[in-house]
């Protein structure tokens, strides 16, 4: 008996002994990884203390993100969203124009900001007292798609969705890397992101392309509602519960975040604090943003309300996992990027769903100064989209593009199916219904396209909007070239010459001046004022009744051909003009 417990005792000594020498070593392997550096000069749990929240924690606190933010560092660069405006030497200007060229991004200056950088929460004071049940939520899978992305930008976008999503919300952050060949995107990628929560990598065989791409992350997903952002942008606090709450209320509706700007260059975040912008599209199916309509503001009962939105910018949104498989996904015959966000915004209004902007929901972009890389498809993306959706109006898409009537855009036919499948209105209702402010174009037999000179044959008017305004420029000549876009006019039953190949502009002729400008066009119903109204005579010449003048081709001092306003003078060909 005696030897038994003899036995029994140096058994638990030395249980004892190999339990503290299992919690010394735990101990070691924390402090040695909670200090291993990044490329951007900062620790993996800088910013961040290495808190990561328990299931305990979590219940105490649903609203608490998978990691907490360290305390405000205004000595900190680019900290609440303020620009960064460095003093440089040459070797450092050279470095951080290098970079400019290489991402179309200051990634020289993003380099100096800290990547758990905070922001500052402007958002209406509703939105920021509102309260949520987040037991009642559902989870989500935040997937972002990437190829060549600079290091600290994809750094900072992962980091911040970490510490801005509550923990019981997020099921998972998807990283899903395009066939990039950047060295640093290979294994210090994979050692940097195993030390983080709830963060997978995905790797495909070869360039899928945004669409394909953010589809096989979705697969990998286990969130009940996915989630897609960009691989440069910065949450704010608060973006994601609006989102999932309105998810919840109804299944069918696609939520987009409020997209903030994030300068390229500073790295400024500037936050819509009002009423934010939705989206639409020009004739040529490009993107475009515009105010909030009359009867949405109407219709809303209270100024945090979702807002609908024709179109979305198509970066960031959040859809139900099951309503997304149910709509058709993403077009998969649509290639790298471009097009799919119009594709999926007509797909969603036109077979009863929604698509809704969320005034709380407040996500930065960094908008690039150019697009980092070519998407040679472009067009073949929007014929798909219009083929498939636009039925009759596609002819107005055709007359501004016209290399789009020979471009292959592929098999459609089941995307055709899935139409007739899920019984989706035609595009003539989603016009009326959901973007009854867009005007059709009438494009009359002959009364449309380029407005050639007969006074100097090669030339025709073009209009060239600046690079920050569609106005402000004046109508000039350039050599015909037969594309469509900004030799394309059209002239209205109102005697109006609109420009919509971008947005709606009407010719103008200012009191007291002789150049061609560009203003908004009155919307359908309202009057048309005399400075933007035309007469095309038989005689060939295009005469304005309020100057009593009509436009001329005439030499710039420069020797350049240009246009203004002369008196008329039927004799003079540099005054006749016809349509072709």
């Amino acid at each position: 008996m005696k030897i038994s417990l003899k036995l029994k005792w140096t058994w638990i000594g030395k249980s004892c002994i190999l339990i503290s020498l299992l919690w010394i070593t735990y101990v070691i392997v924390e402090l040695s990884v909670s200090t291993l550096p990044n490329s951007a000069g900062q620790s993996n749990g800088e910013g961040r203390k290495n808190k990561a929240y328990s299931n305990d924690e979590e219940s105490e606190d649903p609203s608490r993100p998978v990691y907490e933010k360290s305390a405000v560092n205004m000595y900190s660069p680019g900290e609440m969203g303020k620009a960064v405006h460095l003093t440089l030497n040459a070797e450092e200007k050279k470095q951080e124009e290098d970079s400019i060229e290489r991402y179309a991004i200051n990634v020289y200056m993003s380099d100096k900001i800290s990547l758990h950088r905070h922001i500052q929460d402007d958002r209406m004071y509703e939105c920021k007292t509102k309260k949520y049940n987040y037991r009642k939520l559902p989870t989500t899978s935040v997937i972002i798609a990437f190829y060549n992305e600079a290091w600290s930008t994809l750094l900072r976008t992962i980091h911040s969705v970490l510490e801005t999503s509550p923990a019981v919300l997020l099921k998972e952050l998807i990283l899903v890397d395009d066939y990039s060949d950047r060295i640093y995107l290979k294994s210090q990628l994979e050692e940097y992101i195993s030390n983080l929560q709830r963060v997978r990598l995905i790797r495909t065989n070869k360039r899928e392309g945004l669409v394909r791409a953010r589809l096989i992350g979705a697969t990998f997903s286990t969130g009940e509602v996915l989630t897609f952002l960009d691989c440069h942008c910065e949450c704010v606090t608060g973006w994601l519960e609006p989102l999932l709450e309105r998810i919840r209320e109804n299944e069918t509706a696609i939520l987009c975040p409020v997209i903030d700007t994030i300068d390229w260059n500073t790295f400024a975040f500037y936050m819509q604090t009002g009423e934010p912008m939705i989206g639409g599209f020009d004739w040529r199916l490009t993107f475009q943003w515009h105010s909030v309509p009359e009867h949405e503001r109407n219709r809303r009962k209270s100024r945090i309300e979702p807002i609908r939105s024709p179109t979305m910018a198509g970066g960031l949104f959040a859809v139900s996992k099951k309503y997304f498989e149910y709509l058709g996904t993403y077009d998969t015959g649509m290639e790298v990027w471009g097009g799919e966000n119009l594709e999926l915004s007509f797909r969603v209004w036109q077979c009863q769903g929604s698509l809704e902007i969320h005034p709380c929901s407040h996500v930065g972009h960094v908008f690039p100064k150019r697009a980092p890389y070519a998407r040679p498809n472009f067009l073949q993306n929007t014929v798909r989209a219009a083929e498939v959706w636009m039925d009759e109006y596609k002819v107005h898409f055709y007359y501004r593009n016209p290399p789009a009537r020979k471009e292959k855009y592929g098999d459609i036919s089941e995307r055709k199916l899935l139409r007739d499948r899920l019984q989706c209105n035609s595009f003539h209702w989603y016009l009326k219904t959901i973007y009854p402010e867009l005007h059709v174009p009438e494009d009359r037999p002959n009364w449309h396209g380029a407005i050639r000179s007969e006074g100097v044959r090669s030339e025709c008017l073009d209009y060239n909007a600046p690079d920050h305004s569609p106005t402000g420029a004046h109508l000039s000549l350039f050599g015909c070239h037969g594309q469509g876009g900004n030799q394309y006019f059209e002239y209205t039953s109102k005697k109006e010459i609109r420009f919509n190949s971008v947005t709606e502009l009407c010719a103008e002729v200012i009191e007291g001046q002789s150049t061609i400008g560009m203003k908004y066009c009155p919307s359908d119903n309202s009057p048309v004022p005399d400075s933007i109204i035309w007469e095309f005579k038989p005689d060939g010449t295009i005469f304005q009744p309020k100057s009593n003048k009509c436009i001329s081709t005439y030499h710039t001092a420069e020797g350049r051909m240009d246009v203004e306003m002369r008196l008329c003078n039927s004799l003079d060909n540099n005054q006749i003009w016809h349509f072709e």
